[in-house]
């Protein structure tokens, strides 16, 4: 038996014992998930049932404004602070300039009402954009083959304005206009909504990862040509940086990276350098692919879940949209 004064048989450093046992593994983690890091992205439509299956995202539906206040409820109760909404609207019911977005009585004010009468503590997130709207499925007014921005922001403008009046708390432009950050909040100061918060779409790839979302809301079939002239080349980084600061100047008070998991690089970059709320967006095709290997028993969803949210939130999140929002506050309560 060695004296207690022997040359130690290996180094004195043995990270193990910070991972031995599960109470030193969570005293020592340097990230932490919580459901008030979630935000759950809700498909809502103006059809007769209250959910309706969406094929290509397992386990999400679409909702009626009935069924998207009793989900938002569930989201309180879970813990989780906000939900966005998404809009699938009846194909009669589109047109080239998207009409029906800046119908105050439309589809998305009815369900940012219906969700204040049910859980006014949750905070309510809307899509500003025409994609949803569009009988071509474009994010801006369409002439001649090409999205004509400036036209598009007085449509983005007035959309803002009308679910702010509605009483959304957050109205997130995700259409990639150059210049939509400022014609939206000179919109909202003029109208008194200035407390309404601005989240910014601000580094929007275009990605092959969003059809899922493009079937849930109607768009895909819609869609003529691709969204390149808009949305960001996925291989640039600095672009984004220029984008995020644009739209910070021009009164954004939260930014968003989409997609997500592919773009934890830019979620660095943004968060690091700009030291705004920064949010990531875990879109339908990682959702997706997620389900199908699970479906398929290549992986065991629940640690998959809470591993994917947590490399979102180490990379500088200060939140993250994801569908699997319910089940990872049910895992995390």
């Amino acid at each position: 038996m060695s004296t207690p004064f022997a040359p130690a048989p290996f180094p004195l450093a043995r990270p193990r014992r910070l991972r031995a046992q599960p109470w030193i593994r969570s005293l020592v983690a340097e990230t932490t998930l919580t459901p008030a890091d979630l935000v759950w992205p809700l498909i809502v439509h103006d059809g007769e049932e209250d959910a309706q299956p969406v094929p290509s995202m397992p386990g999400v539906d679409r909702l009626s404004p009935r069924a998207a206040a009793k989900a938002a409820v569930r989201a309180r109760d879970l813990g989780i602070p906000a939900v966005a909404l998404f809009p699938n609207i009846a194909k009669t019911a589109k047109d080239a300039v998207g009409t029906g977005a800046t119908d105050p009585d439309g589809l998305v004010p009815e369900c940012i009402r219906a969700i204040k009468d049910a859980a006014p503590e949750v905070g309510v997130i809307t899509d500003v954009a025409l994609d949803c709207y569009t009988d071509h499925g474009h994010d801006g007014v369409l002439e001649d083959r090409r999205i004509v921005n400036d036209a598009t922001l007085e449509r983005l403008a007035e959309q803002a304005f009308i679910h702010a009046h509605a009483g959304a708390d957050v109205v997130a432009p995700s259409d990639m206009m150059d210049g939509r950050v400022q014609a939206i909040r000179e919109a909202l100061e003029a109208n008194g909504f200035q407390d309404t918060l601005i989240l910014s779409y601000a580094a929007k790839y275009a990605s092959a990862f969003y059809g899922p979302y493009r079937d849930a809301v109607g768009s895909a079939r819609a869609l003529s040509g691709d969204k390149k002239t808009y949305q960001m080349d996925f291989a640039n980084s600095d672009e984004a940086l220029r984008e995020v600061a644009m739209d910070i100047a021009e009164g954004a008070d939260l930014v968003m990276v989409k997609p997500g998991l592919l773009y934890l690089d830019i979620v660095r970059r943004v968060s690091e350098t700009f030291r705004v709320p920064t949010l990531a967006y875990q879109v339908s095709g990682e959702y997706a692919m997620m389900k199908a290997a699970v479906a398929n028993g290549w992986l065991d969803e629940d640690r998959a879940i809470l591993e994917s949210l947590t490399a979102f939130k180490r990379a500088g999140c200060a939140g993250v949209l994801t569908y699997f929002a319910p089940r990872a506050a049910e895992l995390l309560g």
